[in-house]
């Protein structure tokens, strides 16, 4: 039976670059969740006839959200939903489903790399039927119709069983219940040199995979252990849990810690690599050597070419305008068009869409390319992981020759995390005002030689995105760039990139920070993190 259900719209169902996220326990609200799912089907135009991918990482309340999204979808007349077994589905697998079953689109359940739990957090997003996620365009629509919205309508039936692989009905509704592995397994196999990385690890190529309890942990074992014939164990906390295992899902060096400690020491693997929430981030490491994410994207682009998938070159580079120039410096050698886009994935969507670019980037662990309109955590460690074996080199090998030729942006991301919003504000409000004056002006010794707040004119629509970040350029071409993310649930968290370039030969193996530690200094001043914020030091650097 179809009910239909009243409520009182929600406040501050304001979906942003990644969707709508907030702590699970005001999912849990009667209603709530109910009313964004609502909000997506006015937003699209409805769910009837159509076909949606749904699934989600698994965190606390995914198997409840899953449940009520295809109650909705069936009391709405959607035709058929393709749902990954047990609800589960990365973020870069789901993309892939889209595209490769041809849907209308895809609801996606996530909060990425923030933790989760029945106090943490948990997010839903939608996703179009590029596979990429949707534009302002579409999230503004969801915001407006959540202001006015008042009921929304829902099928009354029992649970399905997710865990069998198989079709059922829902009303008039064809769920199909998929392993949610299988396909995208497949796609990474023709994408790269299977046999070269299955000869490799027989002749005795060590990994450690950091699953961080989340999403990856089965894709991981399947393809590293299974196909490739890595050691058993070569997967750590691969199994995912609602609560990641009270682990923060985030691959970076200061919660992949115990990825790192054994990547330093002194029985290190050959490679080491992390994976996030759902599986859209990665770290990677070598034996002695933290790659950086801005520096793994300028190795990627210059190496792809080593990958069957790549052979035939790339189209162009795009990265986020906070993202190191590294890459830039490798599409200049190799004659390629690179862009520099707004942080969030969706602005690469159209790029890759209009066969403009190839492979993209952006500094906060996430790394991907046009088979898919996510960043894709294990795609860039397989990426890694054919270089490796087709070159026989090390990290720190391939490193030193990429830094030796292109010279070395030097790059940091420092994090102030869950700062009271009023006051984030403030000091950013502070800092715009006086971009005007800043350029021909001196700071730490150092003169800047422009100030503004980036703004990104989409080359394939048109489109114009104001507000992007605040920049800092010096006259050397040194950077800071100042950032309130949108990713978190509480608070506001402050990010702050610094990238400084050394041409080389020398000067290319310092520590980042001590190379960084001018910029650090100005970044403070120009900004005046302290007396805004209270902060001295930053609660997470990368």
């Amino acid at each position: 039976m179809i009910r239909t259900q009243s409520f009182t719209p929600f406040d501050g169902q304001k979906p942003g670059t990644s969707g709508l996220r907030k702590k699970t326990r005001v999912f849990m609200q009667p209603h709530y969740l109910e009313a964004f799912v609502q909000a997506i089907f006015a937003a699209i135009g409805g769910a009837a006839g159509k076909t949606f991918v749904i699934g989600g990482d698994g965190r606390f309340y995914n198997d409840r959200a899953v449940q009520i999204i295809l109650r909705m979808a069936a009391a709405q007349g959607a035709s058929r939903a393709i749902v990954g077994q047990g609800g589960l589905l990365s973020t870069p697998a789901a993309s892939h489903l889209i595209r490769l079953n041809k849907t209308d689109g895809g609801i996606i359940l996530s909060a990425s790399h923030n933790p989760g739990g029945v106090e943490e957090d948990f997010g839903i997003k939608f996703n179009m039927a590029n596979g990429g996620p949707a534009p302002e365009a579409v999230t503004e629509a969801m915001y407006a119709a959540t202001k006015t919205q008042t009921e929304y309508t829902t099928l009354e039936a029992a649970d399905l069983d997710l865990n069998r692989i198989g079709t059922v009905s829902l009303g008039d509704m064809v769920v199909q219940i998929v392993d949610p592995v299988a396909d995208y397994a497949s796609l990474m196999e023709s994408l790269f040199d299977f046999p070269a990385m299955r000869a490799r690890f027989a002749a005795g190529f060590t990994m450690r995979f950091d699953a961080m309890c989340a999403i990856t942990g089965p894709y991981a074992r399947d393809i590293l252990e299974n196909r490739l014939g890595a050691a058993k164990g070569t997967v750590t906390h691969g199994t995912p849990l609602p609560d990641f295992g009270g682990m923060h899902p985030d691959p970076n060096p200061t919660w992949a810690h115990e990825l790192m400690d054994e990547m330093m020491g002194p029985a290190a693997p050959d490679f080491g690599a992390a994976s996030d929430g759902d599986g859209d981030r990665n770290m990677v490491v070598g034996r002695g050597a933290y790659v950086s994410p801005s520096d793994s994207l300028a190795v990627l682009a210059a190496n792809a070419h080593l990958a069957p998938g790549y052979a035939a070159g790339l189209k162009g580079i795009a990265r986020s305008m906070p993202t190191s120039a590294a890459a830039d410096r490798v599409a200049q050698a190799m004659g390629l068009a690179c862009f520099e886009t707004p942080t969030g994935w969706k602005f690469f969507g159209n790029l890759l869409d209009a066969g403009r670019c190839t492979i993209c980037g952006e500094e906060s662990f996430g790394t991907g390319s046009d088979h898919v309109r996510e960043k894709d955590g294990l795609w860039a460690v397989l990426l890694w992981l054919n270089i490796l074996a087709v070159r026989g080199q090390s990290v720190a090998e391939i490193l030193a020759e990429h830094w030796a030729k292109y010279g070395r942006n030097y790059y940091s991301r420092h994090d102030f995390e869950a700062i009271e919003s009023a006051k984030a504000d403030a000091m950013m409000a502070a800092l715009r005002a006086k971009l005007a004056s800043l350029p021909g002006t001196q700071v730490q010794g150092m003169q800047i030689k422009a100030a503004d707040d980036f703004a990104y004119t989409d080359p394939v629509d048109g489109s114009v995105s104001q507000n992007q970040g605040v920049r800092i350029i010096f006259a050397d071409d040194s950077r800071i760039v100042y950032r309130l993310s949108g990713t978190g649930t509480q608070g506001a968290t402050l990010r702050v990139y610094l990238e400084r370039y050394q041409p080389g030969p020398e000067g290319l193996h310092l520590d980042p920070q001590e190379a960084l530690a001018p910029i650090i200094a100005a970044a403070h001043d120009l900004a005046q993190i302290t007396p805004h914020t209270g902060r001295s030091a930053p609660d997470v650097i990368t």
